[in-house]
């Protein structure tokens, strides 16, 4: 079974815009399960842990677990994330294919296959 990693926007400037971010990611992770990945998805793993510990220790050990997946999908404005922006650059590094969700869901299903 691949493994994918889920990487978007979390914080926001309201907790509203925070929760709806949180539902987006949920919703991407959801539509990979049906598909038949299994799917780290950090903003449910780790929703509402701000200030339980420093921000480097949440975003250092989602940057471990991306290594040991088979892709990163990334949804919604995440260029505009140090998290997903820090994912993304550590994806081209490894050479972790890199999709965007929903724009890339036929690639996202072949991949699965591949």
């Amino acid at each position: 079974m691949k493994i994918a990693f889920i990487s978007g926007p979390y914080r926001s400037d309201t907790p509203y815009k925070t929760l709806m971010n949180i539902a987006a990611a949920e919703s991407t992770a959801l539509a990979l399960w049906k598909i038949g990945y299994s799917v780290i998805c950090p903003h449910k793993n780790s929703s509402w842990f701000d200030g339980v510990c420093e921000d480097i220790v949440l975003l250092s050990g989602y940057l471990e677990i991306l290594q040991r997946c088979d892709l990163l999908v990334l949804f919604g404005n995440w260029f505009a994330s140090i998290g997903s922006v820090a994912e993304h650059k550590k994806a081209l590094d490894l050479d972790i294919p890199i999709f965007l969700y929903p724009n890339n869901i036929q690639d996202i299903e072949n991949f699965l296959y591949s």
